[in-house]
């Protein structure tokens, strides 16, 4: 069987997210960006390439959401390609492939059945078990799926797992679609745009239209005093190093700060011991450091010292790590620390501080990263100290 199909236009951002090649897509959107009509072309395209039986499917939140993107698809796609079963969602294509339109209002009801390519739509709006489903029935087929939606604050699952995407999580890709986008696009109207920021509150009109998650007051630095300290990597020698060594799937990260306390040395790896070893030799050679030895342990911090003597360990514990990262939150707030864009803000972003028995806990979420932050407070720390002469925190 011979099907003709030519792709209808899409802007650039759409083309980007349709033809990635990572398994997982995760997609943080404006409203009315053109993200549903964008993903019904790739569910499309990839039933397209199915065979009889295989199903590809479009989950949304509830029941209703996913009957409209049913409508839409028949209202985009030709009757001729697909026939229709109304009470069931789902349309059998020429080729004998099924689009079924799920509803994620139950997850034991997503199991069971093997997926070959799946949309994920409001993904935000939906249960984590949904998720949990979803992905499982893709494991025989090692289908993909694309996530989509709104950002919704930064409580919730879908917001973690897409800074797992934006960090770089093996499979996963992020992307963000901003309404300017969609404007520079001629998908939205400016005028329309700009009379929604007229009209709305401003945390409302940054999640809807500039996909930005909502401040929650956990974060312990303040978004807008993060964004206040990005500059580009800055030029000078270096001065004080701050590094946290990879614990388990974590990454190594080492920081310079130059006289100015600017951010002039940033690298991020995943190493071997011994390679790890002989980088953070290579790099610190004499300058002052200050290197997390929580989990690795005093004979990991001798090693590095019979090479780099100004080397000094650091152990975490509530108390030290509450001062250490106050004293970063002191140092952003106050933009005498400045850091560029990039991994470094987004651990800045993600972090936060909770109220526990025993006190204030500071960490990153569940799931994401906090090892630039770390190496940021260690750096800053390691300029405290050095210029007084002795460690104040142990």
């Amino acid at each position: 069987m011979k099907i003709k199909y030519n792709r209808p236009p899409l802007a650039p951002y759409q083309i980007a997210i349709l033809d990635s090649t990572a398994r997982y897509t995760v997609t943080a959107a404006s409203t009315k960006a053109g993200k549903t009509a964008s993903h019904i072309v790739w569910l499309f395209e990839k039933a397209l390439q199915g065979k009889k039986g295989q199903s590809f499917w479009w989950v949304a939140p509830v029941y209703g959401q996913a009957e409209i993107a049913f409508r839409r698809f028949k209202q985009q796609c030709s009757e001729r390609l697909f026939d229709a079963n109304e009470s069931k969602l789902r349309l059998t294509l020429p080729t004998g492939a099924m689009i079924e339109f799920k509803s994620a209002e139950k997850p034991d009801n997503l199991y069971g059945d093997d997926v070959y390519a799946a949309v994920f739509d409001e993904f935000t709006r939906a249960r984590e078990e949904a998720w949990f489903a979803l992905r499982s029935t893709l494991t025989k087929t090692r289908g993909q799926c694309k996530l989509i939606g709104n950002v919704k604050g930064k409580k919730n699952w879908g917001y973690r797992l897409a800074e797992r995407a934006r960090q770089g999580e093996d499979n996963y890709e992020f992307h963000k679609i901003t309404a300017w986008d969609a404007v520079n696009a001629g998908i939205l109207e400016r005028e329309e745009v700009e009379q929604a920021e007229r009209d709305l509150p401003a945390h409302v009109f940054k999640e809807l239209y500039l996909a930005e998650p909502a401040d929650d007051d956990s974060n312990p630095f303040g978004l807008d005093h993060i964004r206040s300290c990005i500059e580009p990597l800055a030029q000078g020698p270096v001065e004080w190093y701050g590094i946290d060594l990879a614990k388990s799937r974590d990454w190594t990260v080492i920081i310079g700060l130059n006289q100015s306390k600017k951010v002039a040395f940033f690298e991020r790896f995943r190493l071997d011991w011994k390679a790890t070893r002989d980088t953070v030799q290579r790099i610190v050679g004499r300058t002052p450091a200050v290197i997390d030895s929580t989990g690795v342990g005093d004979p990991i911090v001798e090693d590095l010292q019979r090479v780099c003597p100004r080397i000094q360990g650091f152990k975490y514990t509530s108390i030290s790590k509450q001062q250490i990262m106050e004293d970063l939150a002191g140092a952003i707030h106050g933009r005498e620390i400045i850091f560029p864009d990039g991994p470094i803000v987004d651990e800045l972003m993600n972090f936060e501080w909770t109220h526990t028995r025993t006190g204030i806990s500071y960490n990153a979420p569940e799931g994401l990263h906090d090892d630039c932050v770390n190496g940021l407070a260690l750096a800053l720390h390691c300029s405290r100290v050095n210029k007084k002469g002795l460690f104040l925190l142990t």
